[in-house]
């Protein structure tokens, strides 16, 4: 996404600075620290400017991939009713977890964790043609949920941000055919951001449906727990993935889990997971879930109605937690000294960082080289200068390694004396001078593969 806006830091509000390194560097304490959120309440947030950078291209990006569905945005009602929800027997599951309010003349609403019910009924209202099928709807809003324990900060708060896709079809064979497109439109994302995603076998939960899969990202700051065998095919197995628990999904009592497939004794007598498909054993890590996909069959058109010639429409959901996406990504690419980024999402894709307050003219000079299209195949790099007369050049340079650009240019002793610009790529491990004339080629093969 090329540039809008300022490209100076001076006009950008970046509250970097004046909070104390927490002890165990959680991502959390890093977002804080480099001035892309704060904290408003327990489990809530404010996004500020460099965060809203980051988490408007990640819509940004999802909204090509969507065009690629030949899907239609929509913003739907955060307000929905519980009617609705009875209608469709999931209010007593999920009641728990429901921010309810009444209005003055004793009605009540709910703010939506999720919009399965507001969008079949809005589909049962309008489409009664076959001739208007496919259908593929998609929203990016706000979603709420009464976390009973928020953690993690934006990994598990109480308003969230998601991109839903809604798809209806005629039939069952068509609705699979498209549940496996949007699976590819996710890999593709997912992919184009450079993130190590796992795809699993998972369970639907209170969704409901008969299929789902998990897009999942290791680390030890995930709650999930995803299963392969033998480390996938490269490893040896078969190549199964799946949450963990796929496997005693079902079960009704402790004695059938020990009994269910899945599971084997090793030679210890302590237990073993054994892979549903070959058999072999299967190893596991900690994930963050970042996608799901569902196929819903009926399970929300037949009670609500959603039908065309007395069929009910066969449905899928399919949604990426942007917010969480944000946090995850920021601690995937983070080191010991800041945070990292996918080079598609970075709040920018490189800063121009003066020695000195008369060196800004020359460093917006660098920058507009940059932005006006030297970089890979013609295209616009998004650079901002950091020309904060009242910061030291040390300090924004340990700024800048905090923040997390993917690329990093000192115009310092070399540039006075040599006319060289020094270049920085944590990531990559890279540090050398560059002549002037030579930045956009070095900084073109910096950000590649990031």
């Amino acid at each position: 996404m090329p540039q809008n806006g300022p490209t100076r830091l001076s006009q950008i509000w970046s509250p970097t600075g004046g909070i104390a390194s927490s002890p165990d560097s959680s991502i959390h304490s890093l977002l804080e620290r480099a001035g892309f959120l704060r904290q408003s309440h327990a489990g809530l947030y404010h996004l500020l400017p460099l965060g809203l950078r980051v988490q408007s291209k990640i819509s940004h990006l999802l909204e090509t991939h969507m065009h690629t569905l030949s899907a239609s945005r929509v913003s739907l009602s955060t307000l929905s009713s519980p009617t609705l929800w009875h209608q469709s027997g999931r209010f007593p599951s999920v009641r728990s977890e429901l921010f309810q309010l009444t209005d003055r003349k004793g009605t009540p609403y709910l703010l939506s964790p999720t919009h399965e019910e507001e969008i079949t009924s809005l589909v049962a209202q309008t489409i009664h043609s076959p001739r208007s099928l496919p259908l593929r709807l998609y929203q990016i809003t706000r979603k709420y949920r009464d976390e009973k324990r928020p953690r993690g900060g934006l990994l598990r708060a109480r308003e969230f941000l998601m991109k839903d896709l809604y798809t209806f079809d005629a039939s069952r064979a068509e609705a699979l055919r498209t549940y496996e497109a949007v699976r590819g439109a996710y890999g593709a994302f997912f992919r184009g951001l450079g993130l190590p995603v796992l795809v699993a076998r998972a369970e639907s939960g209170s969704i409901g449906g008969e299929l789902s899969h998990e897009f999942l990202l290791t680390s030890e700051l995930g709650e999930d727990t995803v299963l392969e065998c033998g480390g996938g095919k490269e490893g040896g197995g078969c190549g199964w993935v799946g949450n963990e628990e796929v496997l005693t999904a079902g079960s009704e009592s402790e004695a059938e889990a020990d009994s269910a497939p899945g599971k084997l004794e090793s030679e210890s007598g302590r237990e073993k997971r054994a892979c549903p498909e070959c058999g072999g054993p299967l190893g596991s890590r900690r994930a963050i879930e970042l996608g799901h996909t569902f196929h819903l069959g009926t399970k929300y058109s037949a009670p609500l109605g959603a039908s065309v010639g007395g069929t009910p429409l066969q449905m899928g959901c399919h949604g990426i937690g942007i917010s969480r996406l944000l946090a995850a990504s920021a601690a995937h690419c983070s080191t010991s000294v800041g945070l990292g980024w996918p080079r598609a999402i970075a709040p920018f894709e490189a800063v121009v960082i003066p020695g000195r307050n008369e060196d800004v003219e020359a460093a917006e000079g660098v920058a507009d080289r940059l932005r006006a299209g030297v970089g890979e195949k013609g295209s616009l790099m998004d650079v901002v200068v950091d020309d904060r007369a009242d910061k030291e050049l040390g300090w924004k340079m340990k700024d800048a390694d905090l923040v997390g650009y993917p690329v990093m240019l000192v115009l310092g002793r070399k540039w006075r004396s040599e006319g060289k610009v020094e270049v920085q790529c944590r990531r990559k491990g890279v540090k050398e001078d560059v002549a002037a004339e030579g930045v956009g080629p070095a900084i073109t093969e910096l950000l590649k593969d990031l």
